[in-house]
């Protein structure tokens, strides 16, 4: 099975912003899931570790979600990553990479297409 770095906006203004972040980040990586491949979804994996002692954005978050998309299959860009310092970093490394990178255009809402489908398929036959 192969693994899919879902790489778009976290950071926000205000808190409630981050959780609607996360939200969308969470549908996205259910889409993918659903279209046959593991999401790595990097917004759930920290959003309650925000002022732990010695895990800053710089010095651990960024760099290990940098290692992270270097162990996975491919990258989709979910929108708003454009505006995303982090995720736009991300979107390097997997180009560094080489990897499959799916952005989804005008595709608004997360949902099962057959984009989405057929993109998850070619990395299989990769």
């Amino acid at each position: 099975m192969k693994v899919v770095y879902i790489a778009g906006p976290y950071c926000a203004q205000t808190a409630w912003e981050v959780e609607q972040n996360v939200r969308n980040a969470e549908c996205w990586a259910l889409a993918v899931a659903q279209a046959g491949a593991v999401p790595l979804c990097p917004h759930t994996m920290n959003r309650y570790f925000f002022g732990a002692a010695g895990l800053s954005d710089e010095g651990f978050w960024l760099p290990g979600m940098l290692e992270l998309v270097g162990r996975c299959d491919g990258l989709l860009l979910i929108p708003g990553w454009e505006a995303s310092a982090g995720a736009r970093g991300e979107r390097d490394r997997a180009v560094k990479l080489e990897l499959p990178i799916l952005p989804l255009g005008r595709v608004a809402v997360p949902r099962v297409s057959p984009m989405l489908v057929g993109w998850i398929a070619g990395i299989e036959g990769a």
